[in-house]
Parts: structure tokens; sequence; C-alpha cells
């Protein structure tokens, strides 16, 4: 009777346990990455009556006989499995799609969990908003650009930071050059300034010490130095126009505007409501270029263009395109540039039309951009560079250069020369304004990705996953939390979908993975385990009752 008693003990305290934990299991049915239990059962050691014998000659041999004292639970096991994932629509609320386990910090040791709700606290540190605990990154990512410490792993989100302003240093150009538009166009450079005499504007017969612009500051001795290159793309040499004639006289605008026409042969040097122009007298290529400068040894100063904008750009044809660069305090300047069509088959010029703000230009032109005869690039001949060269207003004496990218030589992933229209257009620049951080983003590789008030994307920071060589030997720490225990293995930092991990799912979170109907199962064999070993006590105990009674 003792063994029954005994078995039927084992029993319920077995059953009990499996009803602890299908209990445990439903309790946490909403609980963000819950892994839920099972109970397995083995016998308890048996007690032999008789051992077992071998065969003989004339008889067969016997079974043990052993009477069995009970059960003990063998393993409490988890279940690993992923949970489904849910969408929440907070862009930091973060699910592992396969293996691995967020990485947080106590501020002493590593734990780890599946449940990625993280906040920012107060001093900008991502991390357990229930807890604390701070969330640990991987890598360097977020390192150079200052938003993260290299000598801790805590990741930190930059709202307080901003982002600097980078000047433009490439530009890149695609679209096809038409290769077989005839359009000439003549060339025609203005000044940018309206030039006025008493609020009026300027005319031929002007005074030069009259203009507003010089604001009466011109005296005798004063020269405007006159230079450029003329339309077929001769240097002019650098010509002095004295302001005042011999007896101290000024000169008027007209003087200048004849000046300027006897150096360009071909072209009519114009006023037009106070601005100067330089038409060429034919239409096509040109390079005729103008530029005006008071010479060093003035001492009177007279308001005159960095450079003359080009209305028109002479061609044969024509391809006009315009796009915003920055400087290096990340203002930005409209940059206007026409492709132009030389007098040589297969052959274009890139010349810098005009840039909005204070800028003084030092090289526009682009000359000897060449096309194969598959219409594919063909590179810039003749020795000039892809390049743009232009002076900040803000920035003196700091000459800027700007990289051209126009295509691979011999291949159409940039510009292109083919008989349909021109479709030329800016590729892009890699420049951008100072700017703030505005919202964030997780990638599936785990990056954490902040888009900025101007538009740049930055890596912010890689989230560190730890990945497990048995994850069911993790023990559970509360909070839904893991830490290694002797038999899961060291963790092995990594970022997702690398070394085994999953991917990252941002706004998610990943429910449990407790099956109901699978638990009301359990609940029931529980239940009905429990009813029969208590039945079997029961049994038990009447019959002792009764061999007590044999006595009376």
């Amino acid at each position: 009777m003792n063994n029954a008693l005994l078995a039927g003990v084992s029993g319920l305290s077995a059953h009990q346990k499996m009803l602890d934990v299908a209990g445990n299991n439903l309790a946490n049915v909403n609980t963000n990455g819950f892994k839920s239990s099972r109970v397995t059962f083995s016998e308890l050691l048996s007690q032999t009556v008789q051992e077992a014998s071998q065969p003989s000659a004339t008889t067969g041999g016997t079974n043990p006989m052993q009477i069995g004292s009970g059960v003990q639970v063998a393993s409490i096991d988890r279940n690993m499995a992923q949970g489904s994932l849910l969408n929440t629509g907070r862009p930091l609320d973060m699910a592992i799609e396969g293996a691995g386990y967020f990485v947080l910090s106590d501020g002493e040791k590593d734990i780890y969990t599946r449940v990625g709700a993280f906040a920012v606290d107060s001093q900008y540190y991502l991390g357990d908003a229930g807890t604390g605990y701070r969330l640990q990154r991987f890598g360097s990512e977020g390192v150079a650009e200052g938003f993260q410490d290299a000598t801790r792993s805590d990741i930190r989100i930059p709202w307080d930071m901003a982002l600097p302003a980078k000047a433009t240093e490439t530009l890149q150009y695609t679209g096809n050059l038409s290769a077989s538009a005839q359009v000439p166009t003549t060339n025609l450079l203005i000044s940018g300034i309206q030039y006025t005499a008493g609020g009026a504007a300027a005319s031929e017969d002007t005074s030069i010490d009259q203009l507003d612009q010089g604001g009466g500051t011109l005296v005798n001795g004063d020269i405007i130095v006159i230079s450029g290159t003329t339309r077929d793309g001769t240097p002019v040499a650098d010509t002095n126009f004295e302001i005042f004639d011999g007896g101290g006289v000024s000169k008027t605008v007209g003087d200048l505007l004849a000046a300027v026409e006897a150096l360009f042969p071909g072209s009519t040097a114009t006023i037009d409501n106070g601005e100067i122009r330089l038409t060429d007298n034919e239409s096509g290529y040109s390079q005729t270029e103008l530029k005006l400068a008071m010479s060093s040894g003035s001492a009177g100063q007279l308001e005159l263009p960095n450079y003359f904008r080009i209305a028109a750009a002479g061609g044969a044809t024509t391809a006009e395109t315009s796009m915003e660069i920055f400087d290096t305090q990340g203002i930005s300047h409209v940059l206007s540039a026409a492709f132009v069509r030389t007098d040589t088959p297969n052959q274009w010029d890139l010349v810098l039309t005009s840039i909005t703000g204070d800028v003084t230009l030092h090289d526009r032109r682009v000359n000897g951009i060449t096309f194969l005869a598959d219409g594919s690039y063909g590179g810039v001949v003749g020795g000039d560079t892809s390049t743009f060269r232009m002076e900040f207003g803000h920035d003196p004496g700091n000459i800027r250069t700007i990289d051209l990218g126009m295509g691979t030589v011999g291949e159409w992933d940039g510009l292109t020369q083919f008989g349909t229209d021109s479709t030329v257009r800016p590729g892009g620049q890699d420049g951008y304004a100072s700017g703030w951080l505005s919202s964030l983003s997780v990638s599936r590789e785990g990056i954490l990705v902040g888009i900025f008030t101007n538009g740049v994307r930055r890596n912010i920071a890689a989230i560190k996953i730890a990945t497990f060589q048995n994850p069911a030997g993790l023990e559970s720490i509360g909070n839904n939390y893991f830490s290694a225990s002797a038999n899961s293995g060291d963790a092995v930092a990594t970022g997702a979908l690398s070394g085994g991990s999953g991917a990252l799912r941002g706004g998610s979170l990943e429910k449990s993975n407790v099956d109901v109907a699978t638990e009301f199962v359990n609940m029931i064999s529980a239940q009905n385990g429990f009813q029969a070993n208590a039945r079997t006590i029961r049994v038990a105990n009447d019959i002792l009752k009764e061999l007590t009674n044999l006595i009376r």
C-alpha cells in the first residue's frame, strides 16, 4: 500500500507542476516576446520484486517483476520558437524575424530579450523604458559622424545635435544630348547689375563717375581692366580702360562699350535698361566671355559683376539644366549650366551660365566633351578638366572645385548622344544644408537610420544582436529578460541578417508564442492526472482502513 500512496503523491505533485506551467503560459498569453514552456514526466526508480532469469534447456526465461514508485518531472522546456509579429506603428518598436536577441545593459552586465519596445530617455539614450536598461550597438556606425561615443556601446539618439552642412564637391549629369538637333543659338552675356545715375537707368551717354554704383569715389587714374575670350576661344589680353581722360574728365558708358567691342570683334556691346550686354553678331558655337574688374591700383571703387551671366549660350544646339548646390555654410545656390554642341562632330562643351548668390566664377567651361560612334560617353579631350571652379563671397580667397561626373568612357551610365531629343538632367550632388534629426527608422539589417530636416539620411547606429548555440538553455530572470547559463553557450555578438541572426522589423513587436488551445488541453490533462492520482490515494487509504478493521 505504501508504494501506491507514494506513487499517488508523486503523481499529484507532478501534475500540479504541469498545471502550474500551463497556468503560467496562459497568464502570459499577451506578454510580448514570452516563450511558453512544457512539462515532461519520467518514472521514478522501480522496486524489483524478482530478477529476470535466462532460459534453460527445458524451460523458458522469466521477465523481471518490478513495481514502480511513481512519477517525477523530467524537464520543463521552453519553446523558443518565434511568436507572430504585430505592427504597432511606433518607429522605435522592433522585432527580430528569426534567431537572435536584443542586447541590453544594466550598467554592469549584458542581458538579453526578444521584446523590442524601446524608447529614448532624457539623456537621449535608447533603451527599455520599463527598466532603464540601455540597448547596445554593434560596429562603428554613427561614430565618425559624432552620433555615437566610440568608448561605449550604449545607443544615443542625436535629437540634440545638428548635422553640419556639407559643401557640394561633385555633380552628376545623366541623359541624352541630341545628335541630330539643329537649333543654332546666339551667345548673349548680361552684366546682371543695373547701372543707374541718380536712380535712373544709365545709358551710353552717362558719365562713369556719375554712376550710383561708384558711390562718388572714382578719381583720376582709376582703371577698369577688360579681359575674357573671343568667339573662337582666343584669350583677350588684360586691357586697361582709364575712366578719366588726360584732362581729368570722366569717360562715358558708351566709351567703355566701344573699348569692349574693339577687343571682341564679331560681338556688339550695348546697355539695355542699365545692364551691359555683349551679343555675338552671328549664331552658332561661341566661347565669348567678358570680364570687367577694377585694377588693384585704383583708389575708387565701382561695382562690377563677379562674372557676366550667359543669358544664351552660343552653340549649334543647346541643352540647359539647373541644380541646387551648397556652400560650406549650407547656403543653397542654384547653378544653371548649358551643354552646347561645338563645330566638331560628336563634341560638346558644358558652360556654367549663372549661379545665384555672391559667387565669383574662376573656371566656368568644360571644353571637349566627346561621344563615341555608338553614342556612349567618350570622355573629355584636349587636356581640359571636368570641373567648375568658384569662390563664395563668405569665404574670399578660397577657390572651391566642383568635380563633374558625366559617365564612364565607353558606357551608357551617364551622358549619351543619340538621335532622339536632348533629355540631359542633373543626376545628383553630394552637398547639403545643416539639419536636425526629424525621424527614425530601422532597416532589416538592424541599422537605425535617421532622417534629418535637410532630407539627408544618415546611419545612427547598428543594433547589436546576440545568438546562442542553445537558446533553450537561457535562464529567465523576469521582465522578459534572459541571461546566459552553463548550457546556453556564450553570447555571440553580431548584426541582424549576419552570423545566423534574423532580420529586424521596425514598428513591430513579437507576440507570445503561447497556443491557448494546447494549454487548455494541457490543463484538462493535468486535471485528469491529478484526479486519477487522488483516486489512487483514496483507494489505497480505504484498503488500509479495511486492513486495520480486521483486528476489531
